[in-house]
């Protein structure tokens, strides 16, 4: 077989490959998972784009004569590829290793709040050999997966996401305090996670209101409305002027 169309064989070959894997990663795609499965679903993904590309480029090489009588001098050669794949896993092979152990116990999915080594974030990405952290600041770090699997990682979100929406407020000591916090009791008594303390009798009584949330930001978006409703209700009880 001439040169060039062994050449053109062999891109062929890499160019359906490529294909495949994009029409696999495109269906797999589809599903609508829970925010657990996302993440092991999306290493998943990777893994298998990247070995039907590999395979295809192997398949490819394969074609020149050159390449495949190198190719079996090497797979001869035990002692070669041991070397080639303990230096392999020290470092390219270790993350991707680390990253399908991190999807698949989960010491961290897509969207948990973190902190590593100090820096809090959002997990936005886990990539087949780093993870994406969004800070607070909107800056990116970029960790090694094998990492994040050895150290000691903070995760606020791996219970649950859900939250409290909390909120304080102040009324007079002259005040009836029971009626009080009947009156905000009502005001949160669709919520069976809600509940109304006092919680500081300095110059001031404080009242601490909390609620449930989904999650973070829905828990700041109501607390908003707690402390809206919270006045309201204190106004029309005569309580706040």
């Amino acid at each position: 077989m001439p040169s060039l169309e062994r050449l053109g064989v062999a891109l062929g070959v890499i160019l359906v490959a490529t294909l495949v894997a994009k029409l696999v990663d495109r269906r797999m795609a589809r599903r609508p998972l829970a925010p657990e499965s996302v993440t092991r679903y999306r290493v998943l993904r990777r893994s298998l784009m990247s070995a039907i590309v590999a395979f295809g480029v192997l398949s490819a090489l394969l074609v020149v004569p050159q390449v495949r009588a190198v190719a079996g001098g090497i797979l001869a050669s035990s002692a070669v590829v041991g070397l080639v794949v303990g230096f392999a896993s020290r470092s390219t092979l270790a993350n991707f290793v680390a990253g399908v152990l991190i999807a698949f116990s989960q010491p961290l999915r897509l969207g948990d709040r973190v902190t590593v080594d100090g820096e809090e974030g959002t997990v936005e990405e886990i990539g087949l050999t780093y993870t994406f952290i969004r800070t607070g600041d909107d800056a990116r770090l970029v960790i090694p997966n094998e990492k994040l699997a050895s150290d000691t990682i903070r995760n606020a979100t791996i219970v649950s996401r859900e939250k409290l929406a909390e909120i304080r407020v102040q009324v007079p000591l002259d005040n009836d305090l029971e009626a009080v916090v009947d009156l905000l009791r009502a005001e949160v008594a669709g919520d069976p996670r809600s509940e109304v303390l006092v919680t500081a009798l300095e110059g001031a009584a404080t009242l601490t209101v909390r609620a449930g949330a989904s999650d973070a930001a829905v828990a700041e978006q109501l607390a908003s409305d707690l402390r809206v409703r919270t006045h309201a209700r204190l106004r029309a009880g005569g309580v706040l002027p």
